[in-house]
């Protein structure tokens, strides 16, 4: 590709990164992942097959599962807390990304990486709330979670979900998740999905796409609805 090329792509890539910004993309379905705090195990089969998809060195992970421990004896608890990239409804990282590297898919509300278009500035990586964004030694990329799109594309689900032996983390339709109208194991008979466990930025920030049955000491005391 000439190099006039290249200015061309980025050209368009900053145009679209501007539309994007100042009318965010409404996306035709929201698709987000649901993780069940307390019936994970923890044995990180989700991270190491992310790692795994993703060919990553030591060092970034996507996917992160969080212990949380505490309380005294006798009364003592301990759960699991399980994040990527939240593919946010306002994500704080696109708008901040200089060559409009950054973009969130119009069907099903994904934000993507163009790594042909990423210089490495970690511009987006000091912006998420969460995390999400890894920078790459090995090539001087910043990387995160797609939730597979190649796998979304071709009918299938991404390769952390189908990596959980337990069936505690999936991924749906937002709203469906809210409702309680999703089928799927990682919400149990009476349990009520909600946006915010403890420790966790405030989800008013950028709206992600993400909801968790929660450990009942990680539940939020405030309106989750």
């Amino acid at each position: 590709m000439s190099k006039t090329m290249d200015k061309s792509k980025i050209k368009a890539a900053v145009k679209r990164r501007k539309q994007q910004v100042y009318t965010p993309v409404d996306p035709d379905q929201q698709l987000g992942f649901i993780h069940h705090n307390v019936d994970c195990i923890g044995c990180r089969a989700c991270e190491i097959a992310c790692k795994d998809k993703n060919g990553l060195a030591p060092g970034p992970r996507f996917r992160r599962v969080s212990y949380i421990e505490g309380g005294d004896f006798p009364d003592v608890y301990a759960y699991k807390v399980n994040m990527s990239c939240n593919h946010c409804a306002q994500p704080a990282c696109l708008p901040t990304c200089p060559t409009g590297a950054i973009f969130k898919r119009k069907q099903d509300g994904i934000v993507d990486i163009d790594s042909s278009l990423c210089i490495g500035c970690r511009r987006c990586e000091a912006a998420c709330p969460y995390g999400a964004p890894q920078f790459d030694p090995s090539d001087n990329l910043v990387k995160k979670c797609n939730m597979c799109v190649d796998e979304i594309d071709a009918g299938r689900k991404p390769y952390c979900v189908m990596a959980c032996m337990m069936r505690v983390l999936d991924i749906g339709p937002i709203d469906q998740l809210d409702s309680g109208n999703f089928d799927t194991t990682a919400i149990g008979p009476n349990e009520q999905p909600v946006k915010q466990v403890k420790n966790m930025a405030d989800p008013k920030l950028t709206t992600p796409s993400i909801r968790f049955i929660a450990h009942s000491k990680g539940n939020v005391d405030n309106d989750n609805s």
